[in-house]
């Protein structure tokens, strides 16, 4: 697919390096942003495939991408019914081969409800819709991805939900906090009420990841956030999200060699 290019040179200049890896985005109905996490593959420089929840084949793909949205509605839980897609079952069994797989918002609530990720996304704690940039600390660079940022850096990346609470019981929070893995954490403000500042888990072996703001929405310079947890002050200008997918495309790159 061809990019329809921008008003003036602000884009990142993808590396020509990554483009063999394939990255699969899957579309269920109500899903939103699929379109914004195959633009922000093919930015990263990575080759972004198109998969249907009604599928039962992977189509070869290196890492998946489950992006936000409002899946079959939200209806009974956000990422209930998404859950028991055909797709979905191929999914939990690559991921447990060690395939990356990313949950961005309803994405993330699927990886609950899939069990791929402890825990569970319940209403905010106003109830209230909620869209904001939102600053993020990284907790864990070590992860498939997150190996571009340094551990106990601060990105800043739109926020966008409803149901984005992320709750578990205390042991199970204990284990997240013990093992290392929260990956992301809110910084000054907590949105949605979600337990010990949680934005994002991953699961033991670090290769399923799931946060809940969009990493997707600031990879493009003039269409980011306004603001950069990495000292730019830019309209539009925050490309903090772009290490989420250049961390993986680099993590399949080096493994392929």
């Amino acid at each position: 697919m061809t990019e329809t290019p921008l008003i003036g040179d602000f884009s990142p200049v993808p590396d020509s390096g990554l483009s063999g890896a394939r990255i699969g985005v899957i579309t269920f109905p109500g899903t939103l942003d699929d379109r914004d996490a195959s633009r922000a593959v093919r930015i990263a420089g990575g080759t972004a495939v198109s998969l249907w929840h009604g599928d039962h084949d992977l189509k070869g793909v290196d890492a998946v991408v489950i992006p936000g949205g409002f899946s079959y509605g939200d209806y009974l839980r956000a990422g209930a019914i998404s859950r028991f897609a055909p797709l979905m079952e191929q999914v939990v069994d690559a991921s447990k081969g060690g395939l990356p797989v990313l949950g961005i918002c309803n994405g993330f609530q699927v990886l609950t409800e899939a069990h791929l990720l402890p825990g569970s996304m319940i209403k905010n704690n106003h109830l209230h819709f909620l869209c904001r940039d939102q600053k993020l600390r990284v907790e864990n660079s070590n992860t498939a991805w997150t190996s571009q940022y340094a551990a106990g850096s601060e990105i800043v990346v739109p926020l966008k939900n409803q149901d984005g609470q992320y709750v578990a019981d205390e042991k199970t929070l204990d284990e997240l906090e013990g093992e290392g893995r929260v990956v992301f954490r809110y910084v000054d403000v907590n949105p949605n009420g979600s337990r010990r500042d949680i934005a994002g888990i991953s699961n033991a072996a670090g290769n399923v990841v799931g946060l809940m703001p969009h990493p997707e929405h600031a990879v493009e310079a003039g269409f980011g956030p306004d603001s950069s947890a990495f000292g730019e002050v830019e309209l539009g200008g925050g490309t903090d999200g772009l290490g989420i997918f250049t961390s993986v495309l680099k993590k399949i790159v080096a493994g392929a060699k």
